[in-house]
């Protein structure tokens, strides 16, 4: 298995060019990218001002899609900044990473669009039952969760009505 950054990098994180590989390891069937942020700081999404002091980091756990039928987790470092506004809201923030997952999020967006295809398609157990065959092991509550995320299909407004409508 490759182990070099740009090979991930490209796989991984294609179209993202804020993230780093840092390390990959592959044991138990699972294989385990370890990322973090590159830009220097970010803007305070209070008031807008840049910061690139440092208060805290935390790990967020993504799973991703399944490569080669084995699981794959990527462990994302966050760095939480010190805004410096004295009359912003916020006194510290996360670093943005809105590509790879929605804030707060445990699935990619690439995991979590699968997961609606197949919550759509089969739902509940069959959906999960797929889902399992796939790699991604995501339960039926899990993917009914998905399904009622999902925006409402829009609707025309119809152009011939009958008697009975």
């Amino acid at each position: 298995m490759p182990t070099g950054a740009p090979f991930w990098d490209s796989l991984v994180f294609d179209g993202i060019d804020d993230v780093d590989v840092e390390a990959v390891t592959a044991a138990f069937g699972t294989v385990e990218v370890v990322a973090r942020g590159r830009a220097v700081g970010a803007a305070c999404p209070g008031c807008g001002r840049f910061s690139d002091r440092v208060h805290d980091r935390y790990r967020r756990r993504l799973k991703d899609l399944p490569l080669a039928g084995q699981g794959f987790v990527i462990r994302l470092t966050v760095r939480r900044f010190i805004c410096g506004s004295a009359d912003c809201p916020r006194q510290t923030f996360a670093e943005p990473f809105s590509r790879p997952a929605a804030p707060r999020a445990r699935f990619t967006m690439r995991l979590n669009h699968a997961l609606e295809r197949v919550g759509l398609a089969l739902a509940r157990r069959a959906g999960a039952r797929l889902a399992a065959q796939l790699g991604s092991g995501a339960g039926r509550m899990t993917l009914l969760r998905r399904v009622m995320a999902l925006p409402d299909p829009g609707s025309s407004t119809p152009r011939v009505l009958g008697v009975d409508d």
